[in-house]
């Protein structure tokens, strides 16, 4: 990969403004790339990348560099620089054999320090990582990696579809895929977690935004038999059978747009009974009679992201269904 930047920048390139390194299974959402890159100015000195979600991995290699696999991001100045002094940089590090940290010390020897973006996934994690999808940090999804570590992300689907199913969403509207907007309809004691384009969560109590941004820990940790935690860059929720913190799951399914309407909708089920009774706290009612879940957003994308989208929910007492209309958030309203 080193060697690889000189070679790029060796080709005639107009009109260049970033370079983007990647891994052979990274996955890229480019729309939401260019949209976080325009607010930075590319003749500039920057380097983007996203640290292991694992600790150890940042332990071994370094804090401050970024995991290939996730992607790095650098502006052609940037890059036009390092390509010149790449040999003389490998003749400095020849006791180093891993391209991303070489690449970093590269950098930070021409002054430039590193900018993580959340939005670059490396996943150090195996098995299911549905808690990490559902609970996205409050920006734009740019990548995915380690596919063939993680399970399918959708239930009843290998690998190669569940990446499609996500991608019908994200032909539709990039911007808003995997963020979490969160509601509560408070006659029947519900908290609505949505991560749009992927999944939906009811729980049978009102539930804060500042703990529902936490993610579950669904997936297991990239080393199999790890010392004690902390074991994650981020704060997670444990998985429980406490009917009132374990959620009602929901997959997105389906994918539209409202004729005469600027509006978008998508269409999430249950992809299995939650096993669980009822939630006994006083005046709450079971969701276990939800089968189906509609969510309307606007079709134009979002731009800002210094605040979440707000959501309105629309339930008739016995329907399976409900009906959630995100929308921005009012001046001064809570979450919680």
């Amino acid at each position: 990969m080193v060697h690889g930047i000189m070679e790029v920048l060796e080709q005639e390139h107009e009109g260049v403004r970033w370079v983007v390194m990647g891994d052979d299974d990274s996955m890229f959402f480019v729309e939401n790339i260019v949209d976080v890159l325009a607010k930075y100015d590319h003749n500039k000195y920057y380097y983007f990348g996203a640290q292991s979600e694992y600790i150890l991995s940042n332990f071994w290699f370094s804090f401050d560099q970024g995991f290939g696999g996730a992607g790095f991001i650098m502006s052609f100045p940037l890059a036009k620089a390092l390509a010149q002094d790449i040999e003389s940089c490998l003749r400095r590090y020849p006791f180093l054999n891993s391209a991303d940290l070489i690449t970093m010390v590269c950098i930070v020897d021409l002054g430039v320090g590193f900018t993580p973006l959340k939005g670059l996934h490396h996943l150090d994690m195996r098995g299911d990582i549905s808690g990490l999808l559902s609970s996205h940090p409050k920006t734009p999804l740019l990548s995915l990696h380690h596919i063939d570590s993680i399970a399918p992300i959708f239930p009843l689907m290998d690998r190669a579809k569940s990446l499609k199913h996500l991608m019908k969403a994200a032909k539709f509207d990039q911007s808003r895929l995997l963020q979490q907007t969160i509601c509560h309809h408070r006659l029947s004691n519900w908290t609505f977690s949505v991560s749009w384009g992927y999944s939906v969560q009811i729980y049978e109590k009102i539930m804060p935004r500042s703990h529902l941004i936490k993610p579950i820990q669904t997936f297991k940790t990239w080393i199999k038999k790890p010392k004690s935690p902390p074991y994650y860059m981020f704060n997670t929720r444990p998985r429980t059978n406490d009917s009132c913190e374990a959620p009602h799951v929901f997959f997105f399914k389906t994918i539209g747009k409202m004729k005469n309407k600027n509006e978008i909708w998508t269409t999430y089920f249950r992809s299995e009974a939650r096993g669980l009774p009822s939630c006994s706290i006083d005046g709450n009612h079971s969701v276990n009679y939800v089968n189906k879940i509609q969510v309307y957003s606007p079709r134009a994308k979002r731009t800002e992201m210094d605040r979440c989208e707000c959501c309105d929910i629309i339930h008739t007492s016995g329907s399976n269904k409900a009906t959630i209309k995100l929308r921005e958030c009012f001046t001064n309203e809570k979450i919680a």
